[in-house]
């Protein structure tokens, strides 16, 4: 199958930056009557894939994955805590390879609101990475939009700055995701048409691209469906 990296010459540049709602963990574990914890395992797997793909293969320079909304905290005692411990064993077993491969790690989010022991872990990955010069890999986790958007905007007042010096580019420097360009093209599986609170902002003209398939069977294949979707629109920007 044609991929993105192969397809022919004259259409639009390569996405910079990919964000990935990762829908889908749960219902794929219960459709195997498996607890829903099993399925964020399995969804693990799949991110640990899908960054290596995205980095080797398309030589991603920026991939932000979506793990935990501030909405997430509805979910049941049970699953909640099963997502923090399955993401503190990501951070054990993946951080040291991430780091030797050159990937810088960026937590997007509420820091605070987690449990001091993940706080620990996260800030420790980020601190570790920070100077790698490959792929920039946002992990967002007690994460939410709007959340986002008011932070800004309190730290911008507590700044003193006037409300003359405000434009786009000095209100984007305040977000989560300061330094990083703006959304290329964002991925949602699992067969939900929303973005969910997500990269409000930095998706405002992103190109979207959803799909039925649940997250932990989003492997290569589907990866080269969404990439060559992608190399397909016309990116106007709201020009002709």
């Amino acid at each position: 199958m044609e991929d993105a990296s192969t397809a022919a010459e004259g259409n639009i540049p390569p996405p910079r930056h990919i964000a990935i709602i990762m829908d889908g963990n749960g219902r794929w574990a219960e459709s195997r009557g498996l607890p829903r914890y099993r399925g964020h395992i399995a969804g693990v797997e799949s991110a640990r894939a899908a960054i290596r793909y995205l980095n080797n293969h398309y030589h991603l320079k920026y991939l932000t994955l979506y793990g935990f909304s501030t909405e997430n905290w509805n979910r049941s005692e049970e699953e909640v805590g099963g997502i923090f411990g399955v993401f503190e064993k990501v951070i054990d077993s993946e951080t040291e390879d991430l780091h030797r491969e050159g990937v810088v790690l960026r937590h997007l989010g509420c820091l605070e609101e987690l449990p001091q022991g993940l706080q620990g872990k996260i800030d420790q990955a980020v601190k570790l990475t920070e100077n790698n010069r490959g792929m920039t890999l946002g992990f967002a986790f007690n994460y939410g939009g709007r959340r986002e958007i008011l932070d800004a905007v309190s730290h911008i007042i507590a700044d003193g700055i006037r409300p003359q010096e405000i434009n786009e580019e000095l209100f984007a420097r305040y977000l989560y995701t300061s330094g990083m360009p703006e959304v290329d093209l964002l991925i949602r599986t699992g067969g939900e048409l929303r973005i969910s609170n997500f990269l409000i902002w930095q998706s405002a003209y992103s190109e979207y691209y959803f799909t039925d398939v649940l997250w932990p069977d989003f492997g290569e294949g589907e990866i080269d469906k969404a990439m060559l979707s992608y190399n397909q629109r016309q990116r106007r920007f709201g020009g002709l």
